[in-house]
């Protein structure tokens, strides 16, 4: 099915988070309908033409009501990682029970934490899973959760893993928290060695290909996965496409782990941050085989456009008017 059939409904949870906001848009654009799971002042700030829907998705009732009659559910919830123990599961369980009383596809953005301490260079979708930190552990269950209730009940479920996100709207990932953090005063920051590839999905591509994912679901088992490729990039190669946009030279800016994980023994969110700091010493990138064979070319914009939108949406630079301060932004230590 098209957006030139019957129109379809995607419920997106967490719909003003990151993922959330560049799949409704990517959504709409397709021609879906599109309802969004957000409660209090963010249900009102959501993207044009989405319908707001206020729900707990930790209330398994709540959810399940709102999504009936939908066709898919983006189970885009992301709580803090100092939370992930606790919540990750539970509101997995509760979106399962919402699909299967509608008959809904789940989509899942995922991530190469699943892979751990091992990821290599272009693993594809079967690459070998290892639980080397606390959050590939919790990733792990979280699919292995997914493909018991397709095996138990029919819930389908496609997850489709990306690298680390940027672009999009919404503050808070590593571009604005740490690589652009000091774009006005001229640096840039690396959270590792300079020459080592880095996997990056630019989230408005990332959004495009889920919705390509979605209409050809019927085509597939109750259970997948697939690889985004993205951006794959080294620190070196980031920093000249920035310095192309932007048009000056930027000092280079490192990231002080030895310094966060001194905070971490005081406060648990660095903590966290600090145990994914293999990602950023580790080649490591995803092979999109699987997903090009069956939607065809990755949606994939040019780095420079999409560095020069990533900026511009965010306000990172100089030139722009300055941003509101984001209190995650002051989390992470540079030197």
């Amino acid at each position: 099915m098209t957006q030139h059939d019957t129109k379809q409904t995607i419920l997106i949870l967490g719909a003003h988070g990151r993922v959330g906001t560049a799949a409704a848009q990517a959504f709409l654009a397709a021609g879906w309908r599109v309802k969004g799971l957000a409660r209090g002042a963010k249900a009102k700030s959501l993207p044009a033409g989405v319908e707001p829907v206020e729900a707990d998705a930790f209330d398994a009732g709540a959810l399940t009501e709102a999504a009936r009659g939908v066709d898919v559910i983006l189970h885009a919830l992301n709580p803090k990682y100092t939370e992930w123990r606790e919540t990750v599961l539970p509101m997995t369980e509760n979106v399962i029970a919402a699909a299967k009383a509608s008959d809904a596809t789940i989509l899942v953005p995922g991530n190469v934490y699943n892979f751990g301490y091992a990821i290599p260079l272009d693993a594809d979708e079967r690459a070998r899973r290892v639980p080397s930190t606390e959050k590939a552990e919790i990733r792990i269950a979280l699919e292995d959760s997914l493909q018991q209730a397709a095996m138990r009940d029919g819930v389908q479920s496609l997850v489709l893993r990306a690298g680390d996100f940027f672009g999009g709207t919404q503050p808070e990932s590593w571009l604005d928290l740490i690589i652009l953090k000091s774009l006005k005063r001229d640096r840039f920051t690396w959270g590792g060695p300079r020459n080592i590839p880095h996997s990056f999905a630019y989230l408005p591509d990332l959004a495009r290909a889920f919705v390509a994912l979605a209409e050809k679901r019927r085509d597939l088992p109750a259970f997948d996965t697939f690889h985004f490729r993205g951006h794959v990039l080294s620190g070196e190669q980031m920093k000249a496409a920035t310095e192309r946009v932007v048009g000056r030279s930027l000092k280079w800016g490192s990231v002080n782990w030895t310094l966060i994980r001194l905070l971490g023994l005081f406060a648990p969110m660095l903590r966290e941050i600090a145990t994914m700091s293999y990602l950023w010493r580790t080649p490591h990138s995803l092979a999109n085989g699987k997903l090009t064979a069956l939607i065809g070319e990755e949606p994939h914009t040019p780095l420079e456009a999409a560095m020069r939108q990533a900026i511009a949406d965010l306000r990172l630079d100089r030139a722009q008017p300055a941003a509101p301060e984001h209190r995650a932004g002051t989390m992470l230590a540079a030197e």
